[in-house]
């Protein structure tokens, strides 16, 4: 699984919060089932978003990622997110994506205007099924998202940029096409075939990065490999605030750190991002908050005393529940159904049964769904 990380330079809002507890569960489940699981997630710790804060913030780039890149893993620990298994930075990664470009090169997908280098999105023959986007509307977002589709000299205006030779005042590295840094999208597709074989099972991140991102990362892949990027793309639904996306252009975040430092728990807030669909985009409100406070509290208190209920058919429901594309809701509510049983069992002094049986479905509701109560 190869799942796109943060660029370091405000991290951690609730909508990357919400994106890596969903590839958490994921994660987490396959564990559980017997999988064995490889899970690469990369850091783009150089791009033109974090050049610009740290430009506007009068600090170097490289303090900003590294105290970013600090903050985002110490709110994932807080929210119990398992760490995959590598976590890749742009920087330390650079002669993986020379090697990927030379390859491309190879194939003649690769050509230059002025001193940078794009892909030739031509040369994957598939590169127009990766999304039901009219040209216009590929071209409208790929301006949106980071491309230059005006620019001139491109072959096609959705060719993507994969070295942007050095400009003055910006970091650079030396490579065998002078110096400069990666674009974005070879990035990724260079980390995720250096420690995995295409296809690979997964690759993921939120649904603003269906297109440019993961169709760029599809289409060079395929030429890099000769076989399908990925078996499946999945995608995120973008978490809302009073109506609108969350998001840094319209400074309407609300950072995980801010949240955890007023006093959160951090179980409340694992808790309200998982209770809507992964998929649906859905919003934050205070009363989502409220909400979750209340339902962490019912499961602590029916966890609190020794009777133990029946657990075994509660943990194969919420096993069939999760494996239904994550229904993280029906599998919340198998919760609080079997929560309210058993404090109503209590206070009606019916005998206790096993404790063991408690102890067992506590693991498991920490195991499989990150809910340490």
């Amino acid at each position: 699984m190869y799942v796109c990380g943060i660029t370091p330079y405000d991290a951690t809002h609730l909508g990357h919060a919400a994106t890596y507890l969903s590839f958490d569960l994921i994660h987490r489940y396959s564990l559980a089932t017997g999988k064995s699981v490889s899970y690469i997630q990369n850091i783009t710790d150089v791009d033109d978003p974090l050049l610009e804060r740290a430009k506007r913030d009068d600090v170097p780039w490289e303090d900003l990622a590294e105290s970013q890149i600090s903050l985002f893993r110490d709110d994932m620990t807080a929210l119990r997110v398992v760490p995959p298994h590598h976590y890749m930075g742009a920087v330390e990664t650079i002669p993986w994506v020379t090697d990927a470009i030379a390859a491309l090169e190879k194939s003649g997908a690769v050509y230059r205007v002025e001193d940078d280098l794009y892909f030739d999105i031509s040369s994957d023959s598939h590169f127009n099924s990766y999304s039901n986007l009219s040209l216009e509307e590929k071209i409208s977002i790929f301006a949106e998202r980071g491309g230059d589709p005006k620019r001139f000299g491109k072959r096609h205006p959705l060719d993507c940029l994969i070295w942007r030779a050095h400009r003055e005042g910006e970091p650079n590295w030396p490579s065998p096409y002078g110096p400069g840094r990666p674009g974005w999208h070879i990035e990724c597709t260079a980390i995720a075939l250096r420690f995995l074989s295409a296809p690979i099972s997964i690759q993921g991140g939120g649904s603003d990065l269906h297109f440019p991102h993961h169709s760029m990362c599809a289409a060079q892949g395929r030429v890099l490999s000769g076989v399908d990027f990925a078996r499946r793309f999945v995608h995120t639904g973008m978490i809302g605030l009073n109506g609108e996306k969350m998001s840094k252009s319209r400074g309407n975040l609300k950072f995980v750190s801010e949240m955890r430092n007023e006093g959160i728990d951090p179980m409340v807030l694992r808790i309200a991002l998982l209770s809507g669909h992964y998929r649906a985009d859905r919003e934050w409100s205070d009363g989502l908050l409220s909400d979750s406070e209340n339902r962490l509290n019912l499961w602590r208190v029916a966890f609190s005393s020794p009777y133990g209920g029946q657990v075994d058919e509660l943990m194969m429901d919420i096993s069939a529940a999760i494996s239904d594309d994550l229904d993280t809701p029906k599998a919340f509510a198998l919760i609080d159904e079997w929560s309210k049983n058993r404090i109503h069992a209590l206070a009606n002094s019916e005998p206790s049964d096993s404790v063991d049986a408690i102890g067992q479905l506590s693991r498991y509701l920490d195991g499989v769904l990150g809910i340490a109560l």
